[in-house]
């Protein structure tokens, strides 16, 4: 005989999984604006433009962006230094440290 599914228990450990996921993409987000020195924008500057590029439908403007940022996670990766020479003991100097999103298209 089948043991019975526990839909309750599943589905709080979704609900769990996702509220994870939705506070890791906050705190990623968080750090990208202090990485590329938005943080030194006002709160409605820094609304305003985004709100300007998530309107942009121009696919040239959005390409070119892309590729920006492309160069921006290419150069961060160049001027930081390998674990070992920056970090002799291999501990993470920042616990969850910056990832590049997963995909160019910037959507998630």
């Amino acid at each position: 005989m089948r043991k019975p599914r526990d839909f309750d228990a599943e589905l709080k450990a979704l609900e769990d999984k996702a509220r994870e996921l939705k506070t890791r993409k906050v705190q990623q987000l968080g750090e990208l604006v202090i990485a590329t020195g938005a943080d030194q924008l006002s709160t409605e500057e820094l609304a305003g433009a985004l709100a300007a590029i998530a309107e942009t439908k121009d696919t040239a403007k959005r390409d070119a962006w892309a590729k920006r940022g492309v160069m921006f996670f290419e150069s961060r990766t160049r001027r930081t230094p390998p674990a070992s020479e920056s970090n002799p003991r291999g501990v993470p100097a920042q616990p969850g440290g910056t990832q590049p999103p997963a995909s160019g298209t910037g959507s998630a």
